[in-house]
């Protein structure tokens, strides 16, 4: 007896977006104190004027929620047949249960099939990779992919490597079948000898046996910011050489909102021709880790309408340290 083998259609794509930020807008004089900064340097050092903060009853699961809510609006699919919900995210306020099957619920999709996944500022692209392979093995018929961080809870104010950087918000997805390519391949990988470069600082153990405060993100972040403009760049060239694109042949270019002088040594490095519109939401938003690329990339929709059906490489890396890149077709 031979076992029956699902099938999905050939091919996915992206059909919509949907946002959600922190309530709050938090400029960077009122963090300068307790790292003994100024508003220049910060600008200077990062290119963040404002970060968006969630407030203190707003956690993960509401910014996905929000972010999702919009999404599905957007996308012409009915709520009831999404029946895969992936969120990547390092900051679900428990560690059991899963954001994803709370979202899940509270949209409608209910009883999806749902998990988290934690690859960090990667976990987007990651998410978007299983999403068009679940899709296309016949495992599932629309997806959702939702990237929700509030990092605020993970934050030293009196950090000096990457607490300024922070923000809290929430990006989403919805993907499906497609009759023409959407998703192009994903490169993504890891490497775990560089895991102490940026992470957290304690373990919940050693929190709950007094040894350590609360823990926070910590990053080292020259080693960080090598990594990102010399080995990432490799990467996202993988990424155009995979779906057979050239750089010319974009319309958006959306890397992890890590720090503006990453993106601007990214966007050089890559010779992107100046036709290729770049996301810099990190300027208002700050860093929001997994949500930040899906962010990015609804705030350019919204700016600049005329990039609907265009191509974008997009590319997260962060922690653990992990990276993933595709070319995908902007709804």
């Amino acid at each position: 007896m031979i076992l029956r083998q699902a099938t999905g259609p050939a091919f996915t794509r992206i059909y919509s977006y949907g946002a959600a930020r922190g309530e709050l807008v938090v400029p960077n004089d009122d963090l300068i104190g307790p790292i003994d900064s100024s508003d220049e340097w910060i600008r200077q050092r990062t290119g963040i004027v404002t970060r968006t903060r969630a407030l203190h009853d707003t956690d993960a699961i509401d910014l996905a929620t929000d972010a999702a809510t919009e999404a599905i609006a957007r996308s012409g699919v009915a709520a009831d047949q999404i029946d895969a919900v992936i969120v990547a995210t390092i900051s679900n306020p428990k560690q059991s249960p899963s954001v994803s099957a709370i979202v899940a619920d509270r949209v409608g999709s209910n009883p999806a099939a749902a998990y988290d996944l934690n690859a960090a500022c990667a976990g987007f692209a990651y998410g978007v990779a299983q999403a068009d392979a679940l899709i296309r093995a016949g495992s599932a018929h629309y997806a959702l992919v939702i990237g929700t961080e509030k990092l605020s809870d993970v934050v030293d104010p009196a950090d000096r490597s990457i607490s300024f950087l922070l923000g809290d918000g929430a990006g989403a997805v919805v993907i499906g079948p497609s009759e023409t390519p959407g998703i192009g391949p994903t490169v993504w990988g890891s490497d775990g000898s560089k895991a102490e470069a940026v992470g957290m600082n304690g373990t919940l153990t050693q929190f709950r046996d007094g040894e350590v405060p609360w823990p926070t993100l910590r990053q080292e972040g020259p080693t960080v910011f090598r990594w990102a403009v010399w080995e990432m760049v490799k990467v996202a060239r993988q990424a155009l050489e995979v779906a057979g694109v050239e750089a010319s042949d974009l319309a958006a270019f959306v890397p992890h909102q890590a720090n503006m002088r990453i993106i601007d040594e990214f966007a050089k490095q890559l010779g992107l021709p100046e036709t290729v519109i770049i996301g810099r939401d990190i300027e208002t938003t700050g860093n929001t880790s997994a949500a930040s690329i899906p962010l990015a990339t609804h705030r350019l929709l919204e700016e600049h309408p005329e990039l609907s059906g265009g191509l974008a490489l997009q590319i997260g890396f962060g922690a653990g340290l992990v990276f993933g890149a595709q070319v995908v077709v902007l709804p």
